[in-house]
């Protein structure tokens, strides 16, 4: 199969790129840079859709967007935020709607954000959102995706959890103060933290590839989702290293401003459709999911 893939140099892609090229589909990248730095399994990409040869492509897996938390939200970051995503998306849906043959399916990028602040409760992908700005922004995101089922093209909206490994993500920002001693639970540590191992959320979606019969949305977090100070705890454990150095939520709030909310939302996620249509993973247990990242 012939796969288009935008936001596959990011730290999802690089890790699904490989895995597609292993199961033997022929990659193409989106990239508007000139000579990007090509995830491993890749050996062709375009700068504009329009440089693609008209139903050349078989499925399209769409993973744009910048950055949630690499900077304060502004308005002006929050509006990039949206934009990267959300237009990217609609130019993406365009495009496939204008081929003779389209893709048969498109795989796209969502996150837990949808829900919003839920507490205790536990998320399946029925829950009804709470409003806010990550829930406003994942469901524009998501309804610019499903556009495409007007031209007959199955949809998978893949609501994404934090995903965790080596070499980038929450994780690769966590590693060097737990290491040296100075982790610690973010506020109270009592909120729900929805993590997924980046193996987990490749196959994730080289799975739905595969499911003719799926659409929709998917929650793409680890079965037994686990508390902040729950993971805490366990970080620690695995660098042996203490966690004594909580950071208050007065501080997260005064140094990270609104992105603050990001960190200590509470979602207890599940990923019931996944697990009920027959997706086993390969990480399921923190313990061992940290075990295999920090080997």
């Amino acid at each position: 199969m012939r796969i288009l893939i935008t936001g596959g140099t990011g730290f999802i892609g690089q890790a699904l790129c490989p895995l597609l090229a292993g199961q033997g589909h022929q990659l193409v990248l989106l990239s508007r840079q000139q000579k990007p730095r090509l995830p491993r399994g890749v050996t062709d990409h375009v700068q504009k859709l329009d440089a693609l040869e008209r139903d050349s492509v078989q499925a399209v897996i769409n993973l744009a967007g910048a950055g949630i938390a690499d900077q304060r939200w502004t308005p002006e970051r929050k509006q990039e935020l949206v934009d990267s995503r959300v237009n990217t998306t609609r130019q993406l849906v365009d495009w496939m709607k204008e081929q003779s043959l389209p893709p048969k399916v498109l795989i796209s990028a969502s996150a837990v954000g949808y829900y919003g602040e839920q507490g205790d409760a536990e998320i399946t992908e029925a829950t009804p959102p709470i409003p806010g700005f990550t829930h406003d922004l994942c469901r524009a995101w998501e309804q610019e995706a499903l556009q495409a089922e007007a031209a007959g093209i199955r949809v998978c909206l893949v609501r994404t959890g934090v995903v965790l490994d080596q070499g980038g993500g929450s994780l690769g920002r966590m590693l060097l103060p737990f290491r040296l001693g100075l982790g610690g639970r973010l506020g109270n540590g009592q909120h729900w933290f929805p993590w997924i191992h980046r193996q987990d959320i490749a196959a994730i979606y080289a799975w739905l590839l595969k499911q003719d019969e799926a659409r929709g949305a998917y929650n793409a977090s680890a079965p037994q989702p686990v508390t902040n100070e729950a993971f805490t705890r366990a970080l620690g454990k695995a660098l042996h290293r203490p966690t004594l150095f909580p950071m208050p939520e007065k501080m997260l709030r005064l140094l990270f401003g609104e992105l603050a909310e990001l960190l200590l939302v509470s979602d207890r996620m599940l990923p019931q459709r996944l697990l009920q249509e027959g997706y086993r993973f390969q990480y399921p247990e923190l313990n061992q999911a940290l075990r295999a990242i920090l080997r």
